[in-house]
């Protein structure tokens, strides 16, 4: 019996290479033939099935990570996108770029099978973006109305040792999930919406179409009292802060404002500052553009969540000093079968739904915000906590808002006028939109201030007049009044026989 081989029985170094290089070729005839004659789906189907095979035989893990779950967006993938961008190495060779529509920062991302590795409590994890072609489907738009059609199937695939499985689940994705929030906020082009031209045809096109909000507004530059000012940003930092206080006690949330006062107080520079302020975007509502309650429904739905929702001018908007409106369109639809199109049907009571009914909670993290010059003629029900929670008054410029606008136009915070100029304001209105404009004469503080000096001047001595006029306008009513109430009694008294002869 041979106890070793002989040495003809060992293959020699050159039998090896001839083998390798066979195998070799023939690996890459069959990979030639599977691309030229199989379909992708089945070779995609093949290397999958090989690649699970090894994987087998792997203390590795992988999660896929899809675009899309069924027909509905991947919010996990969206967030790995954003996670991801700002921790690509500077060494990679492919990146793919791009620079979306109405922004204004190119979006760098990974190109199709590129890795990254990350580092999280020690342990390492492996990213890999896959994109493969597919059959076109179709998945929902986010306007809500119509589908886009898809050609690519894309997915990450996050690897990583499996014993370490339990953490990635619940420490690692919460982390990424935090981190592409911070990221998305930190990047986020404010959007200022208006009412699309083809909401309510059917025809393709967005519920909403917006642009760029670009107001500068902030709390920093607002022409308004500091306390006011302070007390607007911690209410609107305890409410961003309460999600689940809102769950508790089983309220929407959101929040409802007021904003009234005279014309150019700077109740729109208020709500742009707001939106600066929060990183949220505007939804502007004009309710004479609606033909129904629906319509506002399918409006409200279709806003997105982390939004501002604005209706100005209120009282102008909408019939809401009393709950006729409703009867009005009942009879116009029962006697004539159709409602004039000049007729508004927004009815107060759709509104209120709106506000604070059931259609309210289709959203979270809303503000909504009402601007209005005369609160007095709002209906009573619209005003109440719960729909306008917080009621701010946009009052005439005071002495603290001109140090303001002059610190703003001008640069300056001290100024030998401005005692002279602090003493007329607090006997005369006049809005910070006057003052402003005022103060845009010149950049020459001593001219700007000047102007405005002479302007707040003549615009004393016209109040002084309109008050002389409005005074003597009521002394005459007055007179007006007590002599036809004395010629009334007397005629009573003739026709009684009662007339007393003097003299």
């Amino acid at each position: 019996m041979k106890m070793f081989a002989t040495t003809s029985e060992i293959p020699s170094t050159k039998a090896i290479l001839s083998t390798a290089a066979s195998a070799a070729a023939t690996a890459m005839l069959l990979r030639t033939v599977a691309k030229d004659y199989l379909p992708s789906e089945l070779r995609h189907y093949i290397y999958d099935k090989v690649k699970n095979f090894f994987n087998s035989f792997s203390s590795e893990l992988t999660f896929v990570i899809e675009e899309y779950d069924n027909l509905n967006d991947n919010h996990l993938f969206r967030a790995a996108e954003l996670y991801l961008e700002p921790i690509i190495p500077p060494n990679l060779k492919r990146l793919k770029i791009s620079l979306p529509k109405k922004e204004s920062k190119v979006t760098v991302s990974l190109e199709r099978n590129e890795e990254i590795i990350d580092t999280f409590n020690g342990v390492t994890l492996k990213w890999k973006f896959i994109s493969r072609e597919v059959r076109v489907k179709y998945i929902p738009s986010p306007d809500h109305y119509n589908s886009m059609p898809v050609t690519d199937h894309r997915f990450f695939e996050l690897t990583f040792h499996n014993k370490h499985k339990d953490m990635v689940l619940d420490a690692y994705i919460k982390h990424v999930i935090q981190k592409s929030k911070e990221i998305k906020d930190k990047k986020k082009t404010l959007k200022l919406f208006t009412l699309g031209q083809d909401r309510m045809t059917g025809r393709r096109g967005d519920a909403w179409q917006s642009v760029n909000l670009e107001h500068p507004a902030t709390f920093d530059t607002l022409a308004m009292d500091m306390d006011v000012k302070r007390v607007i940003m911690e209410d609107l930092e305890r409410f961003v802060k309460r999600k689940e206080f809102y769950k508790r006690v089983g309220k929407a949330w959101k929040r409802g404002y007021l904003l009234f006062g005279p014309p150019g107080t700077g109740k729109s520079s208020l709500i742009a500052a707001m939106a600066n302020y929060l990183k949220f975007d505007i939804y502007d509502l004009e309710l004479t553009d609606l033909r129904t309650n629906s319509d506002l429904r399918r409006l409200l739905i279709s806003t997105g969540n982390k939004s501002i929702l604005v209706v100005e001018d209120i009282d102008c908007s909408i019939e809401l000093q009393n709950r006729i409106t409703e009867a009005r369109a009942l009879n116009a639809r029962q006697g004539h079968g159709y409602v004039r199109d000049n007729q508004y049907q927004v009815t107060l009571s759709g509104l209120l739904n709106f506000v604070d009914g059931l259609w309210s909670s289709c959203g979270d993290e809303r503000v909504i915000v009402f601007t209005t010059n005369h609160k007095e003629k709002l209906d009573p029900a619209l005003l109440r906590p719960g729909r306008m929670d917080v009621h701010i008054h946009m009052s005439y410029c005071t002495p603290c808002g001109f140090k303001m606008l002059a610190f703003n136009y001008l640069g300056i915070t001290e100024h030998p006028l401005f005692l002279e100029i602090e003493e007329m304001i607090e006997i005369t209105k006049v809005t910070p939109a006057e003052i402003g404009e005022q103060l845009m004469k010149s950049e020459e503080p001593e001219v700007a201030l000047r102007g405005l000096t002479e302007f707040l001047e003549h615009k004393g001595t016209e109040e002084e007049e309109r008050k002389k006029r409005e005074s003597d306008e009521r002394i005459a009513k007055i007179e007006e009044s007590g002599l036809a109430e004395a010629e009334g009694s007397q005629k009573q008294e003739m026709s009684n026989g009662f007339v007393e002869k003097k003299g």
